[in-house]
């Protein structure tokens, strides 16, 4: 390391600008690739699992997608373990070119209707390729940059990267949003839906050439030069109490909350807005677009603010106001995105009247069970239509209903409906009583208060930074240099790939459970707390560790 590394005196070098540049825009293009696939799944479940009905194809699609959160703690195992035996810049290297290719090629992979069976299980072997990828990614730019990052800089330096996530949301939106208005839908949603996945060539081949100019960290050559390098990383890593108990403490204590922040913070705020408020997609897009801007400058305002005074100081309290005011700030966005829904549901409550004994927890994650008794139905067809409702205990074996005010919708079991002919009464008999309500098929765009929105949104976001921002700083200062790579990796992705990425799916099964539309948030508000109370009492402060052994 130079002298401005190891005293942290003196201005950012030049090489030290391209190692947090070639580091971020890597992480950038990977996001990018990840998201495509989340903000295009309805697309895709009709592209490519065209072969059973609709709702099972979205089904698939949306496994598909967690597919490739499930497999990032085994690409953290695998690329992390390579990080401490080769080096930190090959690894990334490796992730970038699986992610960018993976991501081409799915932008040139034919439809269900043209290779049949084969197209969706392509498709399944390209997620998991990219969630491999993933899981090795962000663990080596994170240490890659704060082993060449000045002593008392690494909470700005790292800072960057935590930017790429969001910015990768951001690019992603955008390139869609771009496509969508420069073509009809028809068009789009035929073939233009590919042109996101196949511009990312472009991107790959920037980032591949940067990276090959970038040299192996100092920390990791030194040791390597010493012949101090680990034999067996995962075994110091996971098989010594005194390292596990670490990895253990990083997950519960740090990386779990943060996860939940951030996916709440910005893919929940989105489902919110699109599913249970029903803010038309264009416009909820711009709207977190414009809050993610907003509050992107503070992923490096918060790094930067946790070299003076601490990492963990603001990542707990990041994780203690997301628990404190999750409710009223969502409650906020119902009042000011879809007003008429609120109303309706003051004026005219909906409550599910059922044998309780008929009611399941619509959680299915893989797609085999059938929910098909009269409550199921009820509260699906409620929850589908983001419609909030109480629940009232029926008769044993009573058929379930729903009552909107002063009138009654009585539901069926759907065992038998092959035709579907009793779903569609149902519905049509439900929406006519919605309607009479005054309970809005969509939200009114003239009613959205557009300013107020943004600001909640932004509030959201904020608290996104506030736990981000810090924490690959805080990782690399928790492990030694020698295990560095596969103990940050695990921990950190265990918590955003599962905590954080079955946050959606878990809410939702929630919501549709309770009928409460707020009650998802329970999920993210237990793990924010949990992570506050274990973090506050385990975690320790390491903003003045040295990273140099």
């Amino acid at each position: 390391m130079t002298a401005v590394a190891e005293t942290g005196t003196g201005r950012m070098t030049r090489e030290e600008r391209r190692v947090i540049f070639a580091s971020s825009l890597g992480t950038v293009f990977e996001w990018y690739d990840f998201y495509l696939y989340g903000s295009l799944a309805a697309i895709i479940s009709v592209q490519f699992f065209s072969g059973v009905n609709p709702t099972a194809g979205f089904i698939f699609a949306l496994l598909a997608f967690a597919a490739g959160f499930a497999v990032r703690p085994f690409g953290a195992i695998v690329f992390g373990r390579l990080g401490d035996l080769v080096g930190r810049k090959y690894t990334f290297l490796v992730t970038i070119v699986i992610m960018g290719v993976a991501t081409f090629i799915v932008g040139l992979l034919p439809s269900y209707a043209t290779i049949g069976v084969a197209a969706p299980a392509i498709l399944i072997l390209l997620r998991l390729l990219q969630g491999l990828a993933l899981g090795g990614e962000y663990g080596g730019a994170a240490i890659y940059v704060a082993e060449h990052a000045p002593h008392t800089k690494r909470g700005s330096y790292t800072a960057w990267i935590q930017t790429t996530a969001t910015l990768g949301l951001f690019l992603s939106l955008l390139v869609i949003l771009t496509c969508r208005l420069s073509m009809d839908k028809e068009s789009f949603e035929s073939w233009g839906w590919r042109i996101p996945f196949l511009l990312s060539i472009v991107l790959l081949g920037i980032s591949v050439w940067i990276r090959l100019k970038l040299n192996e960290s100092p920390l990791f050559q030194k040791m390597k030069d010493e012949g101090t390098l680990s034999k067996a990383p995962l075994t110091e890593s996971f098989g010594q109490w005194k390292n596990l108990k670490i990895v253990l403490i990083a997950l519960i204590g740090l990386t779990a909350g943060q996860a939940v922040v951030w996916y709440t913070g910005q893919f929940y705020a989105l489902f919110f807005l699109t599913q249970v408020l029903k803010v038309e997609g264009q416009t909820a897009n711009i709207l977190i677009g414009v809050a993610l801007l907003l509050g992107v400058p503070f992923f490096v305002v918060f790094g930067a603010l946790s070299d003076r005074i601490g990492r963990k100081p603001i990542i707990m309290a990041g994780c203690l106001l997301a628990a404190l005011t999750y409710f009223p700030l969502f409650a906020a966005l119902t009042h000011f995105a879809n007003p008429a829904l609120e109303q309706a549901q003051r004026i005219s409550p909906v409550v599910v009247v059922a044998d309780a004994g008929e009611c399941s927890f619509q959680f299915n994650p893989v797609g085999t069970a059938a929910f098909t008794t009269s409550c199921d139905v009820a509260k699906s067809a409620l929850a589908r239509r983001g419609i909030p409702y109480s629940n009232r205990r029926a008769a044993t074996g009573e058929t379930a209903y729903v009552e909107i005010g002063a009138s009654r919708v009585t539901s069926f079991d759907a065992t038998d409906d092959i035709d579907g002919a009793a779903r569609r009464g149902f519905d049509a008999m439900l929406a006519e009583a919605l309607v009479q309500a005054d309970y809005p098929d969509a939200a009114d765009p003239d009613a959205i208060n557009t300013p107020m929105v943004v600001l909640v949104l932004f509030v959201l976001v904020l608290y996104v930074t506030m736990v981000y921002g810090p924490i690959a700083a805080m990782l690399v200062e928790l492990f030694p240099t020698r295990i560095r790579y596969t103990s940050l990796s695990l921990p950190y992705h265990i918590g955003n790939g599962w905590f954080g990425g079955f946050l959606p799916t878990v809410a939702f099964a929630i919501v549709a459970a309770s009928g409460d539309i707020y009650s998802g948030l329970w999920y993210p508000v237990v793990i924010a707390a949990m992570t506050f109370v274990i973090g506050m009492i385990f975690v320790p402060e390491t903003k003045d560790r040295s990273i140099h052994h």
